[in-house]
């Protein structure tokens, strides 16, 4: 019996592109190894990207469609596809052919050679000079600070194995991101490099709005740093102002000015400013902490993953086959 496994496809107003991304899907998804299930996600398109994928769906019995009531956002519709998939693993990809499909081979490969997470990475994209700096800003920061490790130029497009599937299920948080939750979640993964082709019709729908949100949606979700820097600081500003302001009581009132700085009563009310921020800055960063226990413990993620259980009492070596 062949292995039957998934290709889950968010759509936002991708009808020009629909037909010839599903032709190329058919072409490059033939096998005597595996059957196929095609999932569309139409996440509230407004174009006539579902009369499209309801004849696709009436002219191939592989064909599932999700129809989301309204435009929840790729994360959402993604999510939304990954609880429908039946199949022993899944690829998520785009249908605005710029994953190309012809790589979907490759990506079974590496499954079966033993990783339970397949990447699809950028080696070369075309960007604009502004949003090639702010990549690299981004990426530069999120490995500074993040707790997870992010891969640069990492996409969407990735094959998950069955067990990855349904952990990824049993993620509650709402407020998700796709790909860094799957980083998060670990697993023997391997990478497919590619170069970004160009998108066939229409243009993308992630703005540079979207972008920014994405990007704080993932400092905030990945670090706690950003919700500690005021307590940063607010220390700094206290290491600075304490000696400071001792010095400068010393110099004026028990060595009577000898430097002939002529410090005035304006300057000590500026440095006992100061001094008092810093007080208050300590003191968020201090509720930070308490904040950052409650954010972990609502975000709900489990408290560790097991890939398997080895029943005890078998040899090492028989745990390993």
């Amino acid at each position: 019996m062949q292995t039957l496994l998934s290709i889950v496809v968010p759509v936002y107003n991708e009808a020009r592109n629909l037909r010839p991304f599903y032709a190329e899907l058919v072409a490059h998804t033939h096998s005597n190894t595996y059957t196929f299930e095609f999932i569309f996600i139409d996440d509230g398109s407004k174009d006539a990207s579902a009369a499209v994928l309801c004849d696709l769906a009436d002219a191939d019995p592989r064909v599932r469609i999700i129809q989301l009531a309204r435009n929840f956002g790729k994360e959402a519709a993604v999510s939304a596809g990954l609880h429908a998939v039946q199949g022993k693993a899944a690829i998520v990809m785009d249908s605005d052919m710029q994953m190309p499909p012809s790589l979907i081979g490759e990506f079974i490969s590496k499954w079966e050679a033993g990783a339970e997470v397949v990447v699809g990475v950028f080696s070369a994209r075309s960007m604009s000079p502004l949003r090639a700096t702010g990549a690299k800003v981004f990426y530069r920061i999120m490995r500074a600070i993040a707790h997870t490790k992010i891969t640069p130029h990492a996409t969407d497009f990735r094959l998950l194995d069955r067990q990855v599937i349904d952990v990824f299920n049993d993620l509650p948080e709402r407020n998700r991101i796709t790909r860094g939750l799957i980083d998060w979640l670990g697993f023997d993964r391997a990478y497919v490099y590619f170069e970004q082709a160009p998108r066939l019709h229409g243009k993308p729908t992630y703005d540079f709005r979207s972008l920014v949100r994405l990007a704080i949606n993932s400092f905030t979700s990945y670090s706690l740093v950003p919700l500690k820097l005021a307590g940063y600081l607010g220390v700094a500003i206290l290491m600075l102002s304490i000696p400071a302001g001792a010095f400068m009581c010393i110099e004026r009132f028990l060595l009577h000015d000898p430097f002939h700085w002529g410090i005035s009563g304006t300057a000590f009310l500026a440095m006992m400013l100061l001094f008092l921020v810093g007080v208050v800055l300590a003191c968020l960063g201090l509720m930070s902490l308490y904040i950052a226990h409650i954010h972990s413990e609502v975000i709900d993620r489990p408290l560790y993953i097991a890939r398997r259980t080895i029943k005890v009492g078998r040899s090492v070596e028989e745990a390993q086959i």
